[in-house]
């Protein structure tokens, strides 16, 4: 009798659960807004890019969880950049892709909802650049580089070198179903908060943005 009331209880809406490990992935729609080196507001488009990763979600009360992960996020843009070489001036197109590892640390509320659990969720997130590329196209472009990470840049350096931070800071935000069974689907979205370019141009202000779509299972 007391095994039996047990599991009842374990599946009551409102009774703590208990700690699952998940995984997932899914699809980026990523982009880059912010200032560029004269103060104007950026033209750029999103570019499609990818996540994966692994969370845990640890009980805190009835239906919330803390859920701390570590993922691997492509992120990225294009749009129009002005090129200066040794003869002149001219506006090309540029797309930039960097890869970073993050620490989402989220807080989660999953209500049982029908045969599942609604899923609503928001945290910050920290993230670290693991690399990146810049691909340049238009008549006499430079063809595609790596990007350099550090705050400063360096001077003598050529100019079609692009110059971003290591770190990366800004918050989470997402809902979704999670079934039964431990397959889960989810739409996320990220604002980035911090300047992710060098602090050589003060007038460059470029923040990461973006929103996904993940499918997953909690074990």
């Amino acid at each position: 009798m007391i095994g039996t009331n047990v599991q009842a209880q374990d599946q009551t809406p409102g009774v703590m659960g208990s700690p699952s490990f998940g995984i997932y992935g899914g699809v980026n729609f990523q982009n880059i807004n912010g200032k560029d080196a004269g103060g104007k507001d950026l033209k750029n488009s999103l570019v499609t890019k990818y996540h994966f990763g692994i969370n845990y979600e640890i009980p805190l009360a009835p239906d919330f969880y803390f859920a701390p992960g570590l993922q691997i996020t492509a992120k990225g843009t294009e749009g129009p950049v002005t090129y200066t070489d040794n003869t002149s001036t001219r506006t090309i197109n540029r797309e930039l892709s960097l890869t970073y590892l993050e620490v989402p640390l989220n807080l989660v509320f999953k209500p049982l909802v029908g045969n599942g659990h609604f899923i609503l969720g928001f945290g910050p997130y920290l993230g670290y650049a693991l690399a990146g590329k810049a691909k340049f196209d238009g008549d006499g472009a430079p063809g595609e580089t790596d990007l350099v990470f550090g705050k400063t840049a360096n001077s003598n350096d050529v100019n079609n070198l692009v110059y971003f931070k290591k770190m990366d800071i800004g918050a989470n935000a997402f809902f979704g179903y999670q079934f039964m069974s431990g397959l889960n689907f989810i739409f996320n979205a990220q604002l980035g908060l911090v300047n992710i370019n060098s602090d050589t141009n003060t007038e460059l202000a470029n923040k990461n943005t973006g929103f996904g779509i993940s499918a997953g299972y909690r074990f």
